[in-house]
């Protein structure tokens, strides 16, 4: 057991020291930084909780928190409608299920950059060439409002995503005992009855890990951002994390976007531990 231990916190060790060297300790050098006047060199003035209280009084930090919000929202709720549909669809006995599985699964392997500026040139161009075929003007301009903009990253991030989520429903779906399933058909259980006594109950460790997943990317969302909207117009359609990199690299304010920073890893902190308390306590309900 000795030798066991041993050869356990070897293999552990360089795991444990790369998380602190690259994200416990700049953690905590970040959140002292957002005490004080930093410029990104040198910090010469302890200003305690004075950037703390004005990031709370700026109007485009609070709305790019307030849009990041709202698109978390309606993504993880249908990031996860989607993958669980998926799911469901490729794990029938259809021939191609494993091409499909392939399929869509591949938009996840896009860069996020790239993906950006693919649905770019597919919002403006080919959007706009199918309004002038069919005269359809709500096509037009489809990045230039904040509304359609909005519903850009979604349906980018949902493209995205979609796959990602529907391998984690597909490992929990396969592990559905058969014999509960003949059980039900036998005792004449509809599709609907056997989804929602059965399925839906021994998947939900999968909504779970689901739920954190798509809520933490949610928030976190910065490439897509940058490379389809550039968070136009007028930073109506900045999300957090861009806001943050802005004001550290555009305006030169690191010690500020360090503050901004810890609020913004506090919010994702607190939501993403509270969801996963709460369906934690309802697959024991279940």
């Amino acid at each position: 057991m000795q030798n066991r231990s041993l050869a356990f916190w070897l293999f552990l060790t360089p795991v444990i020291l790369g998380l602190g060297i690259v994200v416990v300790i700049p953690f905590f050098y970040g959140l002292f930084y957002s005490f004080t006047d930093w410029n990104g060199i040198t910090a010469d003035r302890f200003l305690g909780f004075e950037n703390y209280i004005n990031l709370f009084q700026e109007d485009e930090f609070m709305s790019s928190i307030w849009f990041t919000v709202k698109f978390a929202i309606v993504t993880v709720i249908l990031l996860n409608i989607m993958g669980l549909g998926l799911a469901l669809l490729v794990t029938r006995n259809i021939k191609s299920s494993n091409l499909l599985r392939t399929v869509f699964f591949m938009p996840n392997l896009i860069g996020g950059l790239i993906l950006g500026f693919i649905w770019q040139f597919i919002f403006i161009s080919v959007f706009g060439d199918i309004a002038g075929l069919t005269g359809i003007e709500g096509l037009n301009g489809w990045l230039s409002t904040t509304n359609t903009g909005f519903w850009g990253l979604v349906i980018l991030t949902a493209w995205q995503m979609a796959g990602y989520i529907m391998i984690i429903y597909i490992a929990y779906l396969e592990n559905i005992p058969k014999e509960l399933i003949e059980a039900a058909k036998i005792d004449g259980a509809s599709s609907f009855q056997r989804f929602k006594n059965i399925t839906f109950p021994l998947v939900a460790p999968a909504f779970t890990v689901s739920m954190f997943l798509t809520l933490s990317m949610a928030f976190k969302i910065y490439d897509q951002n940058l490379s389809l909207t550039n968070g136009g117009p007028f930073n109506s359609t900045q999300m957090v994390a861009m806001e943050i990199v802005r004001t550290a690299f555009s305006d030169n304010q690191m010690a500020y976007a360090q503050a901004k920073a810890v609020i913004f890893f506090l919010i994702v902190a607190v939501i993403a531990m509270t969801q996963v308390y709460y369906n934690k306590k309802r697959e024991v309900e279940m």
